[in-house]
């Protein structure tokens, strides 16, 4: 049976690494991209694309508070 860490945040890093990378701008957003192309949610793919100031901000609470991306992903 597969396991789901790698539904954790970003690619089932720990939750101080994925604060750290989602504390950068570029890095949010680009890991933002990926980690919702990888979980198959084209909408907040579209979404992060075009809103990434506003997803890069979404992104960082939610690791912040739940430990994952929760809010379209």
């Amino acid at each position: 049976m597969a396991s789901k860490k790698s539904t954790k945040a970003y690619f089932g890093l720990g939750w101080v690494v994925s604060i750290i990378l989602a504390i950068i701008p570029f890095t949010n957003v680009i890991l933002g991209i990926v980690t919702r192309a990888m979980r198959s949610n084209w909408l907040g793919l579209v979404l992060n694309i075009i809103l990434c100031p506003l997803f890069y901000i979404i992104d960082l609470v939610t690791i912040i508070v739940s430990k994952d991306l929760t809010i379209l992903a």
